[in-house]
C-alpha cells in the first residue's frame, strides 16, 4: 500500500476523539500494553476517552457459566458507549469479541431476554489494530515517523479472537487479517507473510494445560523461523504472554534454538515515532529484545 504522508486538517490538535474500553488485564498484568496503547494514540493525535464506570466484559469465564451474564456484562459497556456518543476502540481481542457478541445478541431476536438494551447504529466498536490501520491514520503515522524499522522482519500474529467468527466480528479478511501488517509496513518493517496468523496459542489453558499451550506455541515458533522472521508482533496480551513468558522452556522442549522477541504493535509505533517510554515497556518483556534493536537505539533499552 502507499504509505506516503498526506496533509491532514487536525481540529483542536486531535484527529479525533474516541471512546476507549481498556478491559481488566490492561490495568494489571498487561499494563505495559496499555501504556503503549495510550502513547501510540497520543503520538497519532488521537484522544482516548476512557468509558466512565466500565466493567469487566466477563472474558472466558462468564459465558461458560451463564449465557445471560455473558451478554449483560459486555452489554452494559455498550450502553455506556452509546451514552458517550462516540465510536469505541478496544485493544484486547477477547474483550472486542465479547462486546461484538453482546451487540449481536442485544440487537437480535432474543434481545428481550436481557436486562438492558442498545439502539444499534449509533456507534461502532473497533478492534484497535483495525482502527489504527485506516488509511488516513496510516498516512498521519508515516508523516510522524522518526525512524524506519527496516531491521525488523516480523510475522504478525493476530490470534483467533479479533477476527473470528466473522458473523460476530464483521471481519471480511478473517483468515488473513492485515491490519498490523499495514501498520508495520508504514513503519518501514519488512513484514513477512505466513499461514499461521490466526492459529490459537492456547490462551488461558496455560494455567491448567501448559502442555497444550507449549505444543501450540512451539508450532508457531517453528513456522515463524521457517518463514524467516526475526520477531513476532501481536495485538493480544494473552498471546503475548503465551509466546513471551515461557519461550525458553518451549524451545528447550522442542529441541530448537529460537530467539523471538514478542512485540505489541503499539510498542513499535512508539519506537518508530520516538516515544521516550518505549524502552521502559520493552524492558518488561521476558524475551529481551535488545539483541534485535540497532546499536543507535540501545538507549531505549
Amino acid at each position: 500500500m502507499n504509505c506516503e504522508p498526506v496533509n491532514l486538517i487536525i481540529a483542536h490538535d486531535f484527529i479525533m476523539r474516541i471512546s476507549y474500553y481498556p478491559g481488566c488485564s490492561l490495568k494489571g498484568t498487561a499494563r505495559d500494553y496499555e501504556e503503549s496503547v495510550r502513547a501510540a494514540c497520543s503520538l497519532l493525535d488521537i484522544e482516548l476517552c476512557e468509558l466512565e464506570d466500565w466493567n469487566c466484559c466477563g472474558a472466558t469465564a462468564a459465558h461458560s457459566l451463564s449465557h445471560r451474564a455473558g451478554i449483560n456484562l459486555p452489554g452494559r459497556n455498550l450502553v455506556l458507549a452509546e451514552k458517550a456518543g462516540m465510536d469505541m476502540v478496544v485493544p484486547c481481542p477477547l474483550c472486542f469479541n465479547r462486546l461484538k457478541t453482546a451487540e449481536q445478541e442485544l440487537l437480535g431476536e432474543r434481545k428481550d431476554q436481557y436486562d438492558l438494551s442498545i439502539t444499534g447504529g449509533m456507534i461502532k466498536t473497533w478492534d484497535l489494530a483495525n482502527y489504527l490501520s485506516q488509511e488516513t491514520i496510516l498516512h498521519h503515522m508515516t508523516s510522524k515517523r522518526k525512524e524506519e524499522l527496516k531491521w525488523l522482519r516480523p510475522v504478525c500474529y493476530y490470534g483467533c479472537m479479533a477476527s473470528r467468527p466473522p458473523r460476530v466480528t464483521g471481519e471480511s479478511d478473517y483468515e488473513n487479517p492485515m491490519s498490523m501488517d499495514r501498520i508495520l509496513e508504514c513503519l518501514g518493517a519488512e513484514v513477512i507473510q505466513w499461514s499461521y496468523k490466526t492459529d490459537c496459542c492456547g490462551a488461558s489453558h496455560l494455567v491448567a494445560r501448559p502442555d497444550i499451550v507449549f505444543e501450540l506455541v512451539g508450532k508457531l515458533f517453528r513456522e515463524a523461523d521457517r518463514a524467516g522472521a526475526n520477531c513476532i508482533v501481536v495485538s493480544c496480551q494473552m498471546c503475548q504472554a503465551n509466546l513471551d513468558l515461557h519461550q525458553d522452556k518451549i524451545i528447550k522442549q522442542i529441541g530448537a534454538d529460537f530467539y523471538f522477541p514478542v512485540f505489541y504493535f503499539t510498542e513499535l509505533i512508539g519506537l518508530a515515532l520516538a516515544h521516550k517510554d518505549t524502552g521502559k515497556w520493552l524492558k518488561r518483556h521476558f524475551v529481551d529484545p535488545k539483541r534485535l534493536i540497532r546499536e543507535q537505539d540501545e538507549v531505549l533499552i
